[in-house]
């Protein structure tokens, strides 16, 4: 038969308790606009769970190994529990208080992740609390728990499997005499000698059995108190040992702090000198050109200049040959005047 899928149920159950109803109405609108009455009818049947219940579903949606691990203690402790095996039993309920206190602390982790839950402050996680472990009593209600679709919170006061709805510690004598008094007739009420005995007899050992099982419940909270004495010893021990760790951890970074600061300030001082290096060897690097430019022209200056030079030797020399010539024309002339006397 059709209808609507495990996700999308699921989906509706892990929504906060405020939007359920109009995601759930929105849900059955989209089944009646696919054609799929029968989905539409069962989604409609779904009521919205109260905010301890919706915290419950959302740990076994998201969370359904550790619910599969409560449902699976649940089992073997109801069997102690009819068993009556008193050292089995008292190993069980220990783990049972551990298992609880592990569920709500993760119940509060989820519900800070779901963006549009209630406060830390407000949340219920009593009722949560007391929901688990009503799990462990009634066996319908670790299914409920399990499936995810828990409507109501739960509750229990008392040790062991009891008959619902009442979720209360009765016997199997007293539910039967419960059951059969009000088919008793008047004359039949009296009860014979025998029977009144093996009555006494039972209540006798349901008495003992209930006596060693607060004192075995009572071991465990003792033991349970000096464990946790013990955490917060340790505990205080580790913070000890932390502040001492934490003020080596700060005296060691006051003094890298002290060397950072003077690197830094010897740093600063190399970049002065090197700047001034840098603007020594620009100023250098000037002189150095404007030197170049005069050595430059010094040597076209000199170059001319010897041009000149040897221009000026090639013309005296030219003259000094005139001379020469002159001289000689002379002494010839005068050589011809004195032979003609």
């Amino acid at each position: 038969m059709p209808g609507p899928s495990t996700e999308l149920v699921q989906q509706l159950y892990r929504t906060p308790p405020d939007r359920f109803v109009a995601a759930r109405d929105a849900a059955v609108a989209e089944a009646r606009r696919a054609g799929d009455a029968t989905t539409a009818r069962q989604l409609a049947r779904l009521r919205r769970p109260t905010v301890a219940a919706w915290l419950v579903n959302l740990l076994a949606i998201k969370r359904p190994e550790l619910v599969a691990d409560l449902v699976q203690l649940a089992d073997a402790l109801r069997t102690a529990q009819r068993e009556l095996r008193g050292p089995r039993l008292r190993e069980l309920s220990a783990q049972r208080r551990a298992v609880v206190g592990a569920l709500v602390v993760e119940v509060r982790k989820l519900a800070a992740a779901e963006p549009e839950a209630p406060p830390a402050g407000r949340l219920p996680l009593a009722e949560v609390e007391a929901t688990l472990n009503a799990a462990f009593s009634d066996a319908e209600v670790a299914e409920q728990v399990r499936a995810g679709r828990l409507l109501r919170a739960a509750s229990y006061a008392g040790f062991g499997e009891v008959p619902r709805p009442q979720l209360r510690l009765v016997t199997g004598d007293e539910e039967e005499q419960e059951e059969e008094r009000p088919a008793r007739r008047p004359g039949t009420q009296r009860e014979r000698p025998e029977a009144a005995s093996r009555t006494d007899r039972t209540t006798s050992r349901t008495d003992r059995t209930t006596s060693r099982t607060d004192r075995a419940a009572e071991r465990a909270e003792q033991a349970e108190r000096a464990a946790q004495r013990a955490a917060r010893a340790e505990r205080a021990r580790q913070r000890r040992a932390l502040d001492r760790e934490l003020g080596r951890a700060q005296a060691d970074q006051e003094r890298v702090e002290a060397e950072l600061t003077e690197a830094t300030a010897q740093e600063q001082d190399g970049v002065a000198v090197l700047d001034g290096i840098e603007a020594e060897l620009a100023e250098l690097e000037r002189r150095r050109a404007v030197a170049e430019q005069d050595l430059s022209r010094a040597k076209l200056a000199r170059r001319a200049a010897e041009r000149a030079v040897t221009s000026a030797r090639r013309r005296a020399g030219e003259v000094e040959a005139a001379i020469e010539a002159l001289a000689a024309e002379e002494g010839d002339a005068d050589a011809g005047v004195g032979a003609a006397d």
